[in-house]
């Protein structure tokens, strides 16, 4: 996480920005007390939006939660996809 100050980033604002967009930065801008703000990269913004989204309701929520607690104990189990004339199969 980058940090600046109004002044700093008007002064170096190609810079700052080349930083938040090639290393996947957050950069925070100081206006004063409390006051501030975050610029990050589209990238960065597309999948935090797509994250909000998917928690957005309850039961997506449960689901992830579900798939996270399956991988971390090992329960779990991969399936190798294979095409055939344009369409997608599951192999067990």
């Amino acid at each position: 996480m980058l940090i600046a100050s109004v002044s700093d980033f008007r002064k170096d604002i190609k810079s700052y920005l080349d930083r938040v967009a090639k290393n996947f930065e957050t950069l925070i801008i100081n206006r004063g007390k409390e006051n501030g703000i975050v610029i990050m990269s589209l990238d960065e913004y597309n999948s935090l939006m797509a994250t909000n989204y998917e928690l957005s309701s309850r039961k997506n929520e449960m689901r992830l939660d579900s798939a996270i607690e399956k991988l971390k104990s090992e329960n779990s189990f991969e399936k190798q996809l294979i095409e055939d004339q344009d369409e997608i199969y599951f192999r067990g």
